[in-house]
């Protein structure tokens, strides 16, 4: 498997050759850049043609010169997946003393441009060190400081040296955000001064397996983030059982261990009797999200545009959803980490509310999502969408006007792509045979 990023030209720097090339395939299956996403090169070529023309983003990556650099990590490390079970491991550090925390929280980032993102996020650099998944058990030396890094909850000074001088390449992932420069390290210095007291408690507890430890710091206030963080160091679950996490799959494995554990929560709850709609903009995607009466099922639809990140067709748009019924889902969705970040926000929403239903979350992305930002973008701009009031709707006729209205991508394509919806507007209920009573 490949790691998540792809080498973009920097001025002294061998460019990446143009690429002419069409997809093989994309106009049998126009799904199938979709469910690639740069992860599996499903097209055959050796590199994503898609993300190949981000390249003029180059001159927004900092570049490092030498092999030394002293700052501030916001805390933030990142483990890849390349080579599992042997994997990369190493701090995020920036070049800036002080107060760098906000580079590596991603639910202080609504309402923040792209540009800010990226520049948080390539703003930082990356050293790596090689561990196997099991070392994280048994840390010693820099695995043992990198653990600590996890579960700091202040900006760190640090020190590094590298072996040979940082690379300058923008990391691009629909799971994890993008990052700048990166070299192996070859020592490094971290003043952890202040650990996060739930992580830390948590870390030291050698008896709870991960979940329970992941819930458990959940339930008690701790920002996602920082568990996934934590999640992703090894420094969770039982003795002998600890593992490094390459970010890409610890924030979907938080996401998911989450949003089951207050869906066991919501399912008690009375059912809504009322159509609700949330909506919400932001980063050029539209956010609609729909709540229905009845008991509680689940639903993440995303519609690319022409020319999207994810769909290079000039004038074909893409849908692609998931769902699961009342009892959950036991395979992985298709449309990936994106599924669970929704499906967190959504049962967060439900519980505030004090009631089940079914939850349609739709999702119209335009161009101007210029390049993936991260699974955070969706987790937190569809928190912010419920948090906000929503709209009270007498039918199905009315949602389907509101639909129409709030979104490009026409109407019956949302309807043909929904089986919730579907399934709303064809199947009656018990209740709808019930006369009123007297």
């Amino acid at each position: 498997m490949s790691e998540p990023s792809f080498a973009v030209p920097i001025p002294g720097i061998a460019p990446v050759p143009s690429l002419t090339w069409t997809i093989p395939g994309l106009r049998e299956d126009p799904t199938l850049c979709l469910r690639c996403r740069s992860a599996q090169l499903l097209c055959g070529k050796p590199v994503c043609p898609i993300l190949v023309k981000y390249h003029a983003f180059q001159r927004t990556l900092p570049m490092v010169q030498g092999t030394t650099l002293d700052g501030s990590s916001p805390p933030g490390v990142f483990v890849g997946r390349y080579g599992y079970p042997k994997v990369s491991l190493g701090p995020l550090l920036s070049p800036i003393h002080g107060s760098t925390e906000l580079m590596d929280t991603p639910e202080e980032w609504v309402g923040r441009s792209v540009d800010e993102v990226v520049g948080f996020r390539t703003g930082l650099v990356r050293g790596t060190v090689r561990y196997r998944v099991t070392d994280a058990d048994r840390p010693e030396g820099l695995l043992e400081r990198l653990q600590l890094l996890g579960l700091a909850t202040e900006s760190v000074e640090s020190e590094a040296e590298f072996r040979r001088p940082p690379r300058g390449h923008l990391a691009l992932s629909d799971s994890a955000p993008p990052f700048g420069p990166s070299a192996p390290l070859e020592r490094v210095r971290l003043d952890v001064r202040r650990l996060d007291p739930q992580l830390d408690r948590l870390s030291s507890d050698i008896h709870a397996n991960a979940r329970t430890a992941v819930e458990e710091l959940y339930e008690r206030g701790v920002r996602v983030s920082r568990i996934q963080r934590a999640f992703s160091v090894g420094t969770l679950g039982r003795q002998g059982r600890r593992r490094l996490v390459p970010t890409r799959w610890s924030i979907t494995a938080v996401d998911d261990l989450v949003s089951k554990r207050l869906l066991g929560a919501v399912r008690d709850l009375p059912e809504l009797s009322e159509i609700l709609l949330y909506s919400f903009t932001a980063l050029d995607n539209r956010w609609r999200i729909v709540l229905l009466p009845g008991t509680y099922r689940y639903e993440s639809i995303e519609a690319w545009y022409p020319n999207t990140i994810w769909n290079p067709s000039p004038d074909r748009i893409v849908v692609m959803g998931d769902h699961e019924g009342f009892q959950g889902r036991t395979t992985y969705a298709s449309i990936g980490g994106c599924y669970y970040a929704a499906r967190l926000a959504t049962a967060e929403g439900l519980l505030r509310l004090g009631r089940q239903g079914g939850v349609v979350v739709l999702r119209e992305v335009h161009p101007g999502e210029i390049l993936p930002l991260g699974v955070w973008n969706v987790r937190e701009h569809v928190r912010e969408a419920m948090r906000r009031p929503p709209e009270r709707l007498a039918s199905l006729e009315e949602l389907s006007e509101r639909i129409r209205q709030g979104f490009a991508i026409p109407l019956d394509r949302w309807l043909r792509a929904s089986a919730l919806l579907h399934d709303a507007r064809t199947q009656r209920r018990l209740e709808d045979w019930l006369a009123p009573a007297a």
